[in-house]
Formats: structure tokens, C-alpha cells, sequence
């Protein structure tokens, strides 16, 4: 019996002993970083720098030529309807001048003609504002019912927000124009009538002065551009994407704008994909092919009062998005021939899989197949990771 004892003792002094060498001859577990496969929220995002703009800008010119009184206002200052913002002293000529007479003569036809034209985009405006107003009743009503998703019916009240838009605007085409056409007019009246009485030039809208472009006393050409008038409120944003994403951004998707100075990120929608492109050189020199995006702002205007023309901001537009979605750290994700791939902890090892990933963004990766919820994988694998290497997640 006890010669029986000995021998088992012997055999797991061995055992133990030449698990202590192996132990010791082989390397240790590499420590890796790791995240669990989880399932939650998932968007794809195209992320590009943007800047603000005026939605209508408008450049007060010279009706005539004479000498320009110095210009008083400056950037910022407002200005009302029908205010004086530019003094012009005619030049007095000898006699009447009958290219400068053809001249205004022309200007007031092409007023006109610039006036038709905003009246028929007016009608145009409020035919389109009134059938989308029909079909966002119909379809609220539908909604209502449960006969059309709800997908639908923002979609039907964005196109009815979009026509007010587009009405507004028409109108102030309008009464612009109507102020053109009455300085034309009084313009040739002016000369025709001659005299040297100081002819006063007046804003077209209410708003803010955005720029003096001819601050100082001079002697001005008739159609020198003067100041730039705005409603500085009445903001958009425009980013430049390229085509390739372009062609994924539908109207109406939304915005989210980013590092412009607040401290919360500012919601806004796509109102319009520009479509014609244009070609822009990278910072590595590179030529793409890129097109605007016009996006309107719809957070408060409380929030965002501080924004200005021609401010930066970091547009982050949403293409696609689903709140139940399988998905990993993109950091887990590399390339494997053709295919994407991820290693996943088992067992104390690592295991390569692999992946189809349909969508991406900067931090995620939508996963379609390859990897099971629950399961582990490593981040930022390295060459010293292979199939059935001893892996341990990293402490802390």
C-alpha cells in the first residue's frame, strides 16, 4: 500500500515538475486591449468642415455716376427698409450725356424684366407651398390612421417647411427687385432732369450691414458695388462633400454641427444637394470632385445668435440609421485579402474571424456576420497577434 503511495506521489511531483518547465519555456499570454460585440444605436455619419452664409445677401451698387459722400455705417450696424445708406453727388456734364441716358434706360428695362421674372418665381412659390401643404395634411391625417408610417409624414412636413422657405425667399426676390427697378427709375429721372441736387441711395431690406466694400469719399462708376446688407438671423450652412457621398445625402437628413463655438452641438437638416460639382485640390494636392450641401439650421435661433457670415463649423451629416444594430469598434476591423477580419478571444486565445461589415463610421462597424454578441475581440491587433496566440486583456 504504501509502495502505491509513493509511486502517485512521484508521478505528480513530475507532472507538477514538467508543468513548472513548460510554464516557464513558453511565452507569456500578450496582453491585448479588448471590447465586448454589443448591440445598440448605430449611424453613418459623412463628417466634413463647413461655414455659415447669409440665405439672401444683398449688394447695394451705384445707381449713377457721381461723386460718393463717405459712407458712415459700418459692419454690424442695422439699417432699415427704405434708409439712407450711400449720398452720391451727380456729375454735373456739360450737356446731356446720351450713352449715360441709354444707359439708365437699359438698367430700367432689365429691372423690369428682373421684376416679371421674381413675380412669376413668386407664383411658382405659392403653388408649390400650397400643394405641399395639401399633402402634409393628407398624409398627417394617414398617419393618424396607421395607414402610412411615420417616415412618411416627415417626410411630407419637410417638403411643406422647405416651400415656406422657398415662398419667403420669392418674396423677398420681389421687393427687392421692386427697389431696383424704383432706383433705376429715379436714376434716369435724375439725369434726364439734370441739376446737381445729391442723389441718396437706400437700403432694399431690413437687416444688418455686412460689409463696407467703398468706406471713403470717391468718385464712383454707376454699378460699383457699395456695401453688402443681410438679416444675419437668417442663416444657412454650406459644406462641401465629395460626390461620393453626395450621392448618399437625401434632403432632409439630419445634421449635427459641431466645434462652432457653443457648448452643445447645434441639430439642423439638409435642405439641398447641389448638383452640379466642381473640382478642389486637397490638402495632399489630390484633385476631387466635390459638391454643396445647404443646410438649415433648426435648433433655437437662441442658441446660436452668436454665429455670424462665414463662420467654421463641423457638420456631421447623417446617412443612415438604426437603433438595433450589431456592432464592434472599428479599431477591432482589418483588412484580410479582400475581406475584413477581427480576432476574437476563446478560451485564452486568439481566434481570427471573418467579418462582413456593411457599414462604418470613425469609432464603430455595423457587423453582419462573423462575430456573435457577448463575445470579445482585441483592438489595434498587431503583427505579434496570430491565429491560437496566447492573448490576456489588459489590466485597468
Amino acid at each position: 500500500m504504501r509502495s502505491w503511495s509513493m509511486r502517485a506521489l512521484i508521478v505528480l511531483l513530475g507532472a507538477a515538475g514538467v508543468w513548472l518547465v513548460v510554464r516557464v519555456l513558453l511565452p507569456p499570454p500578450i496582453a491585448v486591449d479588448v471590447a465586448p460585440v454589443s448591440r445598440g444605436p448605430f449611424e453613418e455619419v459623412v463628417e466634413e468642415d463647413g461655414r455659415t452664409r447669409v440665405h439672401d445677401r444683398y449688394v447695394v451698387s451705384a445707381p449713377l455716376s457721381g461723386r460718393l459722400e463717405r459712407i458712415a455705417l459700418r459692419a454690424g450696424d442695422r439699417v432699415e427698409d427704405g434708409a439712407v445708406v450711400a449720398i452720391i453727388q451727380p456729375t454735373a456734364p456739360p450737356l446731356l450725356d446720351a450713352r449715360t441716358t441709354r444707359e439708365l434706360t437699359e438698367r430700367v428695362g432689365a429691372a423690369e424684366a428682373a421684376l416679371e421674372q421674381a413675380r412669376a418665381a413668386l407664383g411658382r412659390a405659392q403653388a408649390a407651398r400650397e400643394q405641399s401643404r395639401i399633402d402634409h395634411e393628407r398624409e398627417r391625417k394617414l398617419a393618424a390612421d396607421g395607414i402610412v408610417a411615420a417616415s412618411e409624414l416627415d417626410r411630407a412636413r419637410l417638403t411643406f417647411e422647405l416651400a415656406e422657405k422657398d415662398l419667403a425667399a420669392a418674396a423677398s426676390a420681389v421687393h427687392t427687385s421692386e427697389h431696383d427697378l424704383e432706383s433705376a427709375r429715379a436714376a434716369l429721372a435724375r439725369v434726364q432732369e439734370g441739376g446737381d441736387a445729391p442723389f441718396s441711395v437706400t437700403s432694399p431690406v431690413t437687416g444688418r450691414i455686412l460689409r463696407v466694400l467703398q468706406e471713403s469719399a470717391a468718385t464712383v462708376s454707376q454699378g460699383t458695388p457699395l456695401l453688402e446688407i443681410a438679416d444675419p438671423a437668417n442663416l444657412e450652412v454650406v459644406v462641401d462633400v465629395l460626390t461620393s457621398d453626395a450621392v448618399r445625402i437625401a434632403p432632409g437628413a439630419a445634421v449635427r454641427l459641431d466645434r462652432w463655438g457653443g457648448e452643445t452641438p447645434l441639430q439642423a437638416r439638409v435642405r439641398l444637394v447641389e448638383p452640379a460639382g466642381f473640382t478642389k485640390l486637397s490638402a495632399l494636392g489630390v484633385e476631387e470632385q466635390r459638391t454643396n450641401v445647404v443646410i438649415d439650421i433648426t435648433s433655437p435661433p437662441a442658441e446660436w445668435q452668436a454665429l455670424g457670415d462665414g463662420f467654421r463649423v463641423d457638420a456631421r451629416i447623417v446617412v443612415f440609421h438604426t437603433d438595433e444594430a450589431l456592432k464592434v469598434p472599428a479599431s477591432a476591423l482589418f483588412r484580410d485579402g479582400d475581406e475584413w477580419a477581427a480576432f476574437v478571444i476563446d478560451g485564452g486565445r486568439a481566434r481570427k474571424r471573418s467579418i462582413t461589415s456593411p457599414r462604418r463610421n470613425a469609432s464603430e462597424a455595423m457587423i453582419d456576420r462573423g462575430v456573435s454578441e457577448g463575445e470579445t475581440v482585441i483592438l489595434y491587433p498587431t503583427d505579434a497577434i496570430g491565429e491560437g496566440v496566447t492573448v490576456a486583456p489588459r489590466a485597468g
